[in-house]
């Protein structure tokens, strides 16, 4: 198994056994039952000095779907271009996060949410097994659907770890 593999199997291991696209729905309703109930303040608060806050880690949600989404699109529609990777706390350093309110992230949340499950749930079923190259490595437009699960649940697991329980909500 090379490094890549292990690296994204971490998320992989993540997603309960059935229909992975069901879980987009699950993992929503989780990310937004959580972030609807925190208020402006708890949501600018990090767990530990260079951590992202609440709010930055939700943009950090948004962000990366929009990437996997992007690869999604062109590895499904034949694209056989070397995708670029990139860098999430450069994104996450010019993103801004904490100058906007918690309202309108957790509304670009659930907007590129609804955007990725329209793209997946529409699919031609043979074009999931379609592969491309993204930063160096190849993967399959399945997998990077999934990743957008797993990469959810694995940052819920955080917050629900980290974040929570300093800011008194469980």
């Amino acid at each position: 198994m090379t490094d890549f593999q292990k690296y994204i199997q971490r998320y992989l291991d993540l997603i309960p056994q059935g229909d992975w696209l069901a879980e987009l729905k699950k993992t929503e309703e989780k990310t937004v039952g959580i972030y609807s109930n925190l208020t402006e303040e708890q949501a600018k608060f990090a767990y530990a000095e260079g951590k992202w806050t609440l709010k930055g880690l939700l943009l950090h949600l948004s962000d990366t779907e929009r990437v996997f989404q992007y690869r999604i699109l062109a590895f499904a529609r034949g694209d056989k271009n070397n995708l670029p990777g990139f860098d999430e706390n450069e994104y996450a350093e010019q993103s801004f996060a904490s100058e906007r309110s918690l309202e309108s992230l957790l509304e670009e949340y659930k907007l590129v949410r609804k955007s990725s499950q329209i793209l997946l749930e529409t699919m031609n079923p043979a074009a999931l097994q379609y592969t491309g190259i993204a930063n160096g490595n190849e993967i399959s437009v399945e997998t990077i659907g999934k990743l957008i699960i797993g990469h959810n649940y694995h940052h819920l697991n955080i917050i629900e770890e980290r974040y929570l329980p300093k800011i008194g909500w469980m």
